[in-house]
């Protein structure tokens, strides 16, 4: 009993501090944001950097005992109790003013999400979920869509930042999935993405070259909603892998036929 009312607090603090840390950047946005760039095409904000301290000092006061490993201020995922946190993930979407962005937080125990909240201020959409409990929009139960065909998917990912440095292993998926499937978006944050399958609205996703802080909350999403979560081998997924598959299911196995035949498969 003690562990589940300690989970619900837990809970609620995660959504609360996303919609803070969402407020947070989105009064930034009305300032002068300076960008910097932390690889060729990797953009870092000074909002970035305040939110994350923002998240930081709270969870700080709050829960002092948990290991917290962020984006910006890096950490380690291997602790007991950890807060995953991406204060402002699409940053580049951001930097331009272009709606598709939202603050990621999720807490592991046992090197496994239990909990997540992921908040988009441009829409006013809070996902939330807890292992074993589903997962929500604004109040709203979630489930993953039902097609079951993989060529009238809607499929959706994202190319790493160091796209340049190896072109060609991320667009040969991406030029296959687009001949295989109804359409493919790249919408440029992987956490959105996520729960844009766990919502339905999209039926598969997948992308090279991810983090944690990409992952935890939003992953959680799509298992909750019903959905499904791999490797490329079709083997169970964990954060710390860069390589992330997720579907309804229902179309899981066209869906890495067509990723790993395109590449000639093999983990990244």
């Amino acid at each position: 009993m003690m562990l589940m009312e300690n989970l619900r607090a837990e809970y609620y603090l995660a959504c609360e501090l996303t919609l803070a840390t969402g407020r947070l950047l989105t009064e930034f946005r009305r300032d002068k944001l300076n960008i910097k760039h932390k690889g060729e095409i990797n953009l870092v904000t000074a909002a970035d950097r305040a939110a994350e301290d923002y998240l930081r000092e709270r969870l700080g006061a709050e829960r002092p005992g948990d290991s917290i490993l962020g984006e910006e201020g890096g950490g380690d995922i291997s602790g007991e109790r950890v807060w995953v946190v991406d204060p402002l993930d699409g940053t580049t979407n951001y930097a331009h003013g272009y709606p598709a962005w939202c603050v990621s937080i999720a807490v592991m125990s046992g090197g496994r999400s239990v909990l997540g909240a992921v908040y988009d201020p441009s829409h006013d959409e809070l996902f939330s979920a807890q292992s074993g409990r589903g997962a929500w929009l604004n109040g709203r139960q979630l489930t993953v869509s039902r097609q079951v065909a993989l060529d009238q998917a809607f499929i959706t990912t994202g190319f790493p930042y160091d796209l340049r440095e190896h072109p060609d292993e991320v667009l040969a998926p991406f030029n296959a999935m687009v001949k295989s499937t109804l359409g493919v978006r790249r919408p440029g944050s992987a956490a959105l993405d996520l729960c844009y399958v766990a919502a339905g609205r999209f039926d598969g996703f997948w992308e090279f070259g991810l983090f944690p802080w990409d992952t935890a909350a939003a992953a959680l999403m799509v298992t909750e909603a019903g959905g499904r979560i791999t490797n490329r081998e079709g083997d169970d997924w964990h954060p710390k892998q860069k390589f992330i598959a997720a579907s309804n299911g229902l179309i899981h196995d066209d869906f890495l036929r067509i990723i790993n035949s395109s590449t000639g498969g093999g983990e990244k």
